[in-house]
């Protein structure tokens, strides 16, 4: 069951990643994407895969230490837990990244690779946008044609 879990986590992510990243203009992408509710997918996943060893996860992460959360990680439900919140913050900051780089009118060829990295490292591809963001400054609505204004960001 938790093999199950660990690879359905990562089946509940990819088609979002799949519109960001080969559908970037594409009228529904825009949409979809615009919902922060994109990661439910996933966090139903972490539900039913923590479910067994919530109690103890809890009380872990109320009074963390090293030695009780890597004792936790030794739990294959954990694990597969830990995936599916690790693939849902990637796909939450993802879907900012894609939602501020429209607004900023970065060009998608130039947008798939960092997006690939955040998905696959995060913790570079993240700041690695935000040297990128540095070069171009948010277009203001008035510098959008219609139909390309990004809602909620700001």
């Amino acid at each position: 069951m938790n093999e199950t879990l660990f690879s359905l986590a990562f089946l509940a992510a990819v088609p979002f990643w799949a519109l960001l990243i080969l559908a970037p203009t594409w009228t529904w992408t825009q949409r979809i994407i615009s919902s922060p509710l994109i990661v439910l997918p996933t966090l139903v996943v972490w539900a039913f895969a923590i479910a067994p060893s919530f109690t103890d996860f809890a009380r872990e992460m109320l009074n963390p230490d090293l030695a009780g959360v890597k004792a936790l990680l030794a739990r294959d439900d954990v694990v597969a837990a830990v995936w599916a919140q690790v693939l849902a913050w990637d796909l939450f900051v993802g879907r900012w990244i894609y939602l501020d780089s429209r607004a900023r009118r970065l060009h998608p060829l130039l947008m798939a690779p960092l997006l690939i990295l955040t998905i696959l490292l995060s913790p570079i591809g993240l700041p690695l946008y935000f040297l990128v963001r540095l070069t171009k400054r948010k277009s203001a609505a008035h510098d959008v044609p219609a139909g390309e204004v990004v809602a909620g960001v700001h």
